[in-house]
Parts: structure tokens; C-alpha cells; sequence
């Protein structure tokens, strides 16, 4: 009788560029890793609403609030995608949520930093928002198909946010001399950070290269942070503003920009939970769990007594 190995199997469907589905068999490891994945991603949406929401009252016009409302909307729509897409591998939406909560789940590192000026809004667009397209936009092609379909959406409106910053930038640059002061005071606060965000480089990686064989990836870390520096520097040329790394260059040989050593040692001080603003961040998380306590329980019982009226009609 012939043994089928499920896991070569498996490895050969995803090979052959075929989208894996809930109903599929998909090994443990596989599972557990997009769980981590798409939920750190849901997390790194919600809880970057903070930074911008922050300005929403603050913006200088009606149709910046509009925008910035409707972008910090979209984040939040982008957190109930993506842990929607982690339910369907098994995973429970409280259990997520109760992680993050309690500070033993992973978000971005980035949304640990204040934003001290209008600038830092273009900035976090910009760069910020640049840089989540180059992670995302592969992911699009992920192999797991709830995740490859709830990324189309969101890498068209993450488009929109990195637009709407660089012309936050844009407007600035050709502002007065304080405000171009401030727009590359932003840059230089955001430029590290956003260079983090791809995550420790690929020796360093420790599920990059597994992930990368399942497809879940599609590049590794230093090509994505390559081709967002390559992109980023023409447009800050542009702007008119100085990219804050002294050893910045282009290679002629090689068709990239070379750049300097980035500080891990800040990431993984900020990923423990120690960067400006962690603390801050979590207890706005707490707060408005704990304050859209009653809406949650509402919303139960409307449910609860929903489905007992339909039990009620079925037995009639």
C-alpha cells in the first residue's frame, strides 16, 4: 500500500503556484507561521491608527481631516481583514486580541515612535506607508488565498496613504523655510525606522527562509528594504530634503544605492517593549477595548436573541 507524504505533496502544490485554501490539508508549522504572520499584520493596522489619529483635530484643513479620517477608516478596516483571514486557519479573534492586549504579541516596531508635528504624518505616509506597500504588495501573491485576496484590497488603499504623505511632504518642501525645516526634521526622525520595518537582515532572519519555501514570502528582507531605499531616494531628491546617512551612495556596478549600518540594537529595544511610546500605545489599545466593552455585549445579545426568534419561527 502506498504511503502518501502529505507534506511533499503540499510542498509541490504551493511550488506549482496554486493557492492554498482553509479545506486543505497544510502541515502545523504552516499554519502556526501565518497565524503569527497575519496577526502581527492585523495588529501593526490597529494599533497604527494611534500615531495618526492623534492629528485628525489638528490637521491645517477640512480636506486634510478628511483625508487623514478616512485613512486611519481604512487601517482599521485593514485589522478586520486580516484577523478574519487568521480565523480561517483555525485561529480564535479574542485570543488574538487578548495578545495584543496583554503585550505578549508582536507589532510593527515603527508605531512605537510619536509624532510630534504635522510633517510626521507625511512622513508616516511617505515612508511608512511606502514601505508596508514594498512588504505587501508580494503578499498579494502570497500562497495562502485568504491572505492573497484580503492584500489586494489593502495594498490599493495603502497607495492612497503613501500618496496622501508625500503630498503632505510635497506641500511642506514648497512651504516656507520653517516648514521645510519641519518636513526634514520628520525625515530624519522616520528614515531609520521605516528601514527596520522589513525586519532583521536576511543571516539574522529566523523564518524568513522557511517562509519564503512555502511561499508565504516572496523576497527576503534585504531585497525589500533594497528596492524601498532605491525607490525612496530619488523622490526625497525631489522633495528636496537629505536623506540622514552620511554613507548613502549610488553603485554603479551594482544599479542600487548603498547606505549605512542601520541600529538593530534600537529595533529589538523597541520590539521588547521599550521604545518611546509602548506603553502609551497598549493602554490606549486597553482603554478602548475596555470602553467598547458595551457595544460588543449589545451586539451579543441582539444575536443571541436573533437566532432564538428564527428557532422560534422554525419550530412554529
Amino acid at each position: 500500500m502506498e504511503t502518501i507524504n502529505f507534506e511533499e505533496r503540499f510542498q509541490e502544490y504551493v511550488h506549482s503556484e496554486q493557492k492554498v485554501e482553509p479545506k486543505h490539508w497544510m502541515p502545523e508549522p504552516y499554519r502556526k507561521t501565518l497565524i503569527r504572520q497575519i496577526s502581527q499584520h492585523a495588529h501593526s493596522e490597529v494599533v497604527g491608527m494611534l500615531p495618526e489619529a492623534n492629528w485628525i483635530s489638528r490637521a491645517p484643513s477640512l480636506r486634510r481631516k478628511v483625508a487623514l479620517l478616512a485613512k486611519v477608516q481604512d487601517e482599521a478596516g485593514h485589522g478586520l481583514y486580516l484577523y478574519s483571514a487568521a480565523e480561517t486557519l483555525g485561529a480564535d479573534r479574542a485570543d488574538l486580541v487578548g495578545d495584543l492586549l496583554s503585550g505578549k504579541a508582536k507589532y510593527s516596531s515603527i508605531f512605537n515612535y510619536p509624532t510630534r508635528s504635522w510633517a510626521d504624518i507625511g512622513a508616516i505616509g511617505w515612508l511608512v506607508d511606502g514601505a508596508a506597500i514594498a512588504n505587501q504588495v508580494m503578499l498579494c501573491r502570497t500562497s495562502y488565498g485568504p491572505y492573497a485576496r484580503a492584500m489586494v484590497r489593502i495594498c490599493k488603499e495603502e497607495s492612497f496613504h503613501q500618496r496622501q504623505g508625500y503630498e503632505i511632504m510635497l506641500a511642506l518642501c514648497k512651504g516656507t523655510k520653517e516648514q521645510k525645516e519641519m518636513a526634514q526634521d520628520a525625515l530624519n526622525r522616520w528614515w531609520w525606522p521605516s528601514l527596520m520595518m522589513f525586519g532583521p537582515t536576511d543571516k539574522e532572519s529566523t523564518n524568513s527562509a522557511q517562509s519564503m519555501n512555502w511561499k508565504i514570502k516572496r523576497k527576503s528582507n534585504d531585497e525589500l528594504r533594497q528596492e524601498f531605499i532605491d525607490k525612496t531616494v530619488p523622490q526625497a531628491e525631489f522633495l528636496g530634503l537629505t536623506i540622514p546617512d552620511e554613507q548613502l551612495e549610488w553603485d554603479e556596478k551594482t544599479g542600487h544605492y548603498r547606505f549605512g549600518p542601520i541600529d538593530w540594537e534600537e529595533f529589538y529595544h523597541v520590539l521588547k517593549g521599550n521604545g518611546p511610546c509602548n506603553k502609551e500605545r497598549l493602554e490606549a489599545r486597553n482603554k478602548a477595548h475596555d470602553d467598547g466593552r458595551w457595544v460588543r455585549e449589545a451586539a451579543n445579545a441582539f444575536a443571541k436573541k436573533t437566532q432564538e426568534r428564527k428557532g422560534e419561527h422554525s419550530a412554529a
